[in-house]
């Protein structure tokens, strides 16, 4: 298997590791400031991402990432987001595709959609920091709602240099 399958996978794991400790109304739960988003909600916009990238047009070869399910039952059940995760992780586990492979991928960052060549290995490199990133939010979220998340990782990119705690 590709490494950078694998570490979206590594990286995956840990929303199955969350989503088997929140209970539905944690994982909904919208009322930490300032932008009142709840962990589903970010849970199911990383899964969305990956989706859109298996939903691929494989006549043009384009990948439009603006084109997401949005599934709000996975953002309130995580019976639901658990499922959701599995599809992702078999898609990912059966992946056949060259990561050299060039595709056109739609995106839309602030000005309207455009259209960008990435090979399949940038797209899924984007999607595993894309994950990382969201984790750092949910984190915040964790920390709001008071709920523990032993993961010391949780949220943080690889490369980011850990403060050194001091007693």
């Amino acid at each position: 298997m590709n490494i950078i399958i694998e570490s979206s996978l590594r990286t995956l794991q840990k929303s199955r590791f969350l989503l088997e400790q929140l209970s539905d109304d944690e994982l909904s739960n919208a009322s930490i400031s300032p932008y009142y988003s709840s962990i589903g909600c970010h849970l199911r916009h990383i899964l969305d991402f990956y989706d859109c990238i298996f939903n691929a047009d494989e006549n043009s070869n384009t990948i439009d990432l603006t084109a997401r399910s949005r599934n709000k039952e996975v953002e309130c059940k995580c019976c639901k987001a658990i499922s959701y995760l599995d599809t992702i992780e078999e898609k990912l586990k059966s992946l056949n595709s060259k990561m050299d492979k060039l595709v056109t991928v739609i995106d839309d960052l602030g000005l309207g959609k455009v259209e960008m060549q990435y090979t399949m290995a940038s797209l899924f490199s984007q999607a595993n920091s894309h994950t990382i990133h969201h984790y750092a939010i949910i984190n915040y979220i964790l920390e709001g709602l008071k709920i523990s998340f032993e993961d010391s990782d949780f949220g943080y990119n690889p490369t980011t240099p850990k403060a050194v705690v001091e007693n």
